[in-house]
């Protein structure tokens, strides 16, 4: 729409970020089926893939680094992680190396919540992959890769760009 199309490079290029955004789109929609089904909201859920991105890669996430990444002040981390601990979709640990650090892992009973959602959703996706040589996926992994890295400096670049709003004085 926005992008010219002249070669054949121009129209995947536009087909592509198109792509993207709509799967973008499709996959908040998702996100947004699971937390209505058990009552979170839109950060609960940014929360709980955060945790869950961070257990994953073996560095579990702490309430101060949680709050960070969704841009939310202590004492909002402290409510979201009261919240989502008490509906067990959260569990605090203490970190066995320093026993001041709490450290936030995907509870039992929520990680079994997630895995029946979206079991579906990741058979598909092994599906779709399936159809790809590693070749075709290393490029795709390193295309995905410096596009999440892409988008996640612009989101800074907001963030600190940001100003507060200017409050309405009352006459």
């Amino acid at each position: 729409m926005y992008r010219r199309r002249d070669t054949r490079r121009d129209v995947l290029v536009a087909e592509i970020t198109a792509e993207l955004r709509r799967y973008g789109v499709d996959a908040q929609h998702v996100g947004h089926a699971f937390a209505g089904q058990h009552g979170l909201n839109a950060t609960d859920l940014q929360a709980l893939i955060a945790v869950m991105d961070a257990e994953l890669l073996g560095d579990p996430i702490t309430p101060g680094r949680l709050g960070e990444h969704l841009d939310l002040s202590s004492g909002s981390v402290t409510a979201l992680i009261d919240r989502l601990e008490r509906a067990g979709h959260l569990r605090r640990d203490r970190d066995t190396t320093d026993r001041r650090k709490v450290l936030l892992r995907y509870a039992e009973r929520g990680a079994e919540l997630a895995m029946g959602f979206f079991r579906p959703l990741g058979e598909r996706t092994d599906r779709v992959m399936a159809g790809f040589g590693d070749d075709e996926l290393e490029v795709v992994y390193r295309f995905m890769t410096a596009m999440g890295a892409s988008l996640r400096e612009h989101r800074d670049e907001v963030r600190a760009a940001r100003t507060e709003p200017h409050r309405r004085r009352s006459e």
